[in-house]
């Protein structure tokens, strides 16, 4: 312990010493390195403090001082690993705030040190210690992630690879590891082309089969991996691609399975990235694959048949934005690879249905060749439709009957596998045919695994071919007595097929749902809540996810139930309650055991909320549910005492029901409601949780009205404060922007205390969400915010209509209007986005008439966007819009 002291004082002591000296830090690091690994708590916590302290004291130090250790061969390998790791964690976050702050604090950092830190790393790049290189390879890649868009660094690269065609090979692999690593952290338009073809051609050239090296083949295929998206260009020029294509596939046939495994992992990457390339190689890309899947270890097969799921992803993809409608101006056709390999792709598929495991449906995470291969054969499916039925009914003629287990099973799961995508006219013939044999094989078939799948693939069945939507049921009077009994029955089962059984049972409650108001579940209504309560109580409903299933699908059969069965829903509620209670009683429970509990209370929770809306939708449930309302609130308050953000989630959601339901007499639950509310909307760090308070706020915002106004104060000062910090996720950005319309909504013109703020605060989101370039994730986000965004201005507008202080409106709405003539221009939003948009168009036209009629007609949101919405086909946007033009021309006319 002394020498640790000894240590701690040191890196102290030398914080301000100039860098000769600090090669006695570089020592001295050593010791602290191999006491944050010890074994002993104590030791472990002093030696990360002390770094922590070194790092917030003397930063440039701390950095040499790891990279040093790193460096450095005399040094031990844990010691040196450790050090790149600390290293790469000061570099990088997952949170967005926080990896802005490291990567400012690098850039900040004093270039002389930079650059032998810089050194110190790629020195390491040669070392013989296998764990210190691939660590400095990553450091590496983090370093020039932060530089390289800076236009810092820029010799990195060419010093890169002058060392790829040095020996030894272990510095070549390094090297090759590092470009890999480079490629995934940098976008590729910081690369200049002429970089690219060189990385390009180094990690080519290392992949080849003339590479005697196992560890620079592997290393330079996993660094392609990573390339591919760089290599734009190069896929568009045919020799280029051509041979880029013939390394690969040569490398899928190494003799090193590694090699192999992470060539296909290039293949599946190619099939989706440049699948309208593909065409010159697809018989090749089939061979290949049917010869992994039949003959090569897992891992490769795995990766073979994953290829064809790629291909299927993208085909799916393409039919559903062009639908299937091509002409000469769609981007990207459709070459039909799946329809084309059908006739050979099938058989390979089915064969490895037949490669089941015996302990799969055990084992939650479990993924083998056969479920591989099912889950693509149920994606071949949904690409092709009827094509694929007449491929796969004779192999489940002969198998289904078998009397091994793995024939009849896999038999099963290919039926469960096709059943979407094909028409129901196509399978309903199948299914009648099918339906009586399979209820039969859930009771009476001797094998679980058989079980497990026929469950699966009833449920299948209900969820595809069952419901109003379906013109010839496949459930009639008079076997639906027959299917209740025996997914009940099912449910006594083992925790895999009763899980299965569940599932079946949720889609079959589902597929009633709009059937009108009698259901033919009626009669067995109590029954299956009496067994799915039961379920719930099983030893072992941990198992399979059973416990969860059983609560999902009473949910499901409670919200499809009818007015017939309300009364036994309001029976339910006093039970659910005491279920609840249960789980809040005092006793000490191990960390485990309570992880079981909270995952209870949410499920619980989440129950409740479901019974609550189902009884608030007719009045006369919902006046006999009132009895319960105190007591159910003490009890979401008492769950708020827990500590576990999901369980926080599921009693908000449900106290938002209760506020729908309870309207204006929730006000007497706000005085102890309110800092639990306001403790979920400054949870940044669950900001699901926040999300969801969010929401909440807005449902208490619609039940309250103007009685939330003591309580408004409070809750947009959190709101604004949310909106102006950069350590909350995005995502809960958009709903607070909602929430203000609600709440504007709510109070009416008393908002004008906040009008100021709120109107800040858009203005500024919607001048961002214009501007949008980017992916499909960040253009939904950005629909999202707008969304939002519009939802605000409407409540606000609605919330001031025929109040005295309407003129307050009147400074903002140039801006408004520019903001709808933003997004029209744009051209990129939603459905939703644009219902919302020509709303709040007719909520200013309504709120503010001739006091905007001017500034109205001289936008383009009042002609054109008015004019595209009105020939719109989708019905609630054409209604918001002749809702609008009706606002508008009142607004222009007076």
């Amino acid at each position: 312990m002394f020498l640790f002291q000894k240590c701690r004082k040191l890196l102290l002591k030398n914080r301000s010493s100039p860098i000769g000296e600090r090669i006695v830090k570089v020592m001295e690091v050593t010791q602290v390195l191999l006491n944050a690994q010890s074994i002993d708590g104590s030791v472990r916590k002093n030696a990360e403090e002390s770094l922590k302290q070194f790092q917030e004291q003397n930063l440039p130090g701390f950095f040499l001082s790891l990279s040093g250790e790193l460096a450095n061969e005399e040094k031990p390998v844990e010691t040196r690993k450790l050090a790149g790791l600390i290293l790469k964690n000061a570099l990088d976050a997952k949170e967005q705030h926080r990896k802005f702050e490291l990567v400012q604090r690098w850039l900040l950092l004093d270039g002389n040190a930079k650059s032998q830190i810089k050194a110190f790393l790629l020195k390491t790049l040669s070392s013989p210690a296998s764990d210190a290189r691939s660590t400095a390879s990553q450091v590496i890649a983090k370093v020039a992630g932060i530089e390289l868009p800076q236009k810092q660094w820029p010799e990195l690269i060419s010093s890169l690879l002058s060392n790829v065609h040095q020996l030894p090979a272990h510095a070549k692999q390094a090297t090759l590891e590092t470009l890999g690593y480079l490629c995934e952290e940098v976008s590729p338009d910081v690369i200049d082309q002429d970089q690219v073809n060189k990385i390009l051609t180094a990690v080519i050239q290392g992949m080849s089969a003339s590479e005697g090296n196992t560890d620079v083949r592997l290393a330079a295929t996993k660094a392609l991996y990573n390339a591919l998206g760089f290599a734009q260009a190069n896929f568009s020029n045919d020799m280029e691609r051509d041979y880029i294509m013939r390394v690969v596939c040569e490398a899928t046939l190494s003799p090193e399975v590694r090699i192999r495994q992470a060539a296909f992992e290039c293949l599946v990457s190619i099939s989706s990235t440049y699948y309208e390339k593909l065409a010159p190689y697809i018989q090749d890309i089939f061979n290949i694959t049917a010869k992994a899947v039949k003959e090569d270890e897992e891992p490769v097969a795995l990766q073979g048949i994953e290829l064809w799921s790629s291909i299927c992803d993208e085909e799916i993809d393409i039919l559903e934005e062009y639908g299937g409608d091509f002409t000469g101006d769609s981007d990207i056709p459709c070459f039909y690879f799946i329809k084309q390999a059908l006739p050979a792709l099938v058989p390979m598929l089915l064969e490895t249905l037949l490669k089941q495991e015996e302990d799969q449906d055990q084992d939650e995470g479990a993924w083998n060749i056969a479920m591989a291969g099912g889950t693509c054969l149920g994606l071949v499916a949904r690409t092709v439709g009827d094509d694929i039925v007449p491929l796969v009914v004779p192999f489940i003629e002969e198998n289904i009957t078998k009397p091994d287990w793995r024939q009849r099973e896999g038999a099963t799961y290919a039926f469960g596998s096709i059943l979407e995508g094909p028409s129901p006219e196509k399978l309903t013939p199948l299914v009648n045919v099918a339906l009586n044999f399979m209820l039969s094989a859930l009771t009476k078939d001797p094998n679980s695994h058989v079980k497990d799948t026929t469950a699966w693939t009833l449920g299948r069945i209900f969820e595809f071919l069952h419901g109003s939507a379906v013109a010839s049921p496949i459930i009639t009077p008079a076997n639906c007595q027959q299917i209740v009994t025996v997914l009940l029955q099912c449910m006594k089962d083992t925790p895999n097929v009763a899980e299965k059984a569940c599932g079946a049972l949720y889609f079959l409650a589902q597929g009633y749902e709009e059937m009108g108001p009698s259901s033919p579940l009626t009669p067995f209504f109590q029954e299956i809540v009496q067994t799915l309560l039961s379920v719930t109580h099983r030893e072992d409903a941990g198992e399979s996810r059973l416990r969860t299933a059983a609560y999902e699908t009473l949910n499901e059969v409670v919200r499809c139930s009818t007015d017939e069965t309300a009364p036994l829903v309001l029976q339910l509620v006093p039970v659910i309650m005491m279920e609840l209670y249960n789980t809040l009683e005092g006793q000490k429970l191990s960390s485990d055991e309570r992880e079981k509990q909270s995952e209870l209370q949410g499920l619980l929770c989440g129950c409740l909320q479901v019974i609550i809306q189902k009884l608030g939708s007719s009045e006369p449930t919902k006046y006999a549910f009132m009895q319960y309302a105190d007591q159910i609130m003490g009890l979401f308050l008492r769950v708020f005492a827990c500590r576990n953000a999901t369980v926080h989630e599921e009693a908000m959601l449900a106290i938002g029901a209760l506020a729908y339901l309870t309207g204006a007499d929730f006000a007497k639950y706000m005085p102890e409601f309110y800092r639990y509310m306001e403790m979920g909307l400054q949870n940044f760090e669950e900001y699901q949780v926040c999300a969801v308070t969010v929401g909440v706020v807005g449902d208490i915002s619609r039940a309250l009205e103007e009685k939330i106004v003591p309580y408004c104060d409070g809750i947009m000062t959190q709101l604004l404060k949310n909106l102006s910090s950069n350590q909350l996720h995005r995502s809960v950005k958009p709903p607070i922007f909602s929430c203000f319309g609600d709440i504007a909504l709510a109070v009416a013109d008393y908002f004008e205390k906040y009008l100021m703020w709120a109107m800040s605060a858009l203005q500024s989101a919607a001048e961002l969400s214009t501007h949008t370039a980017g992916d499909d994730e960040l253009i939904e986000y950005t629909n999202s915010l707008r969304n939002g965004i519009l939802e605000a201005y409407s409540g606000i507008f609605q919330g001031f209509k025929n109040s005295p202080k309407t003129q307050l409106l009147i400074p903002y709405a140039p801006h408004i209007l520019q903001f709808l003539d933003g997004i029209y221009m744009g051209k990129d939003m939603d459905d939703v986005v644009m219902k919302t948009a020509i709303g709040v168009l007719g909520d200013l036209a309504d709120t503010l008439g001739s006091h905007a009629g001017s500034l109205i007609q001289q936008s383009v949101s009042s002609k054109d966007f008015l004019n595209e919405c009105l020939s719109s086909e989708d019905h609630m946007i054409k209604e918001s819009a002749e809702w609008a033009k009706l606002a508008v021309s009142r607004a222009i006319s007076v």
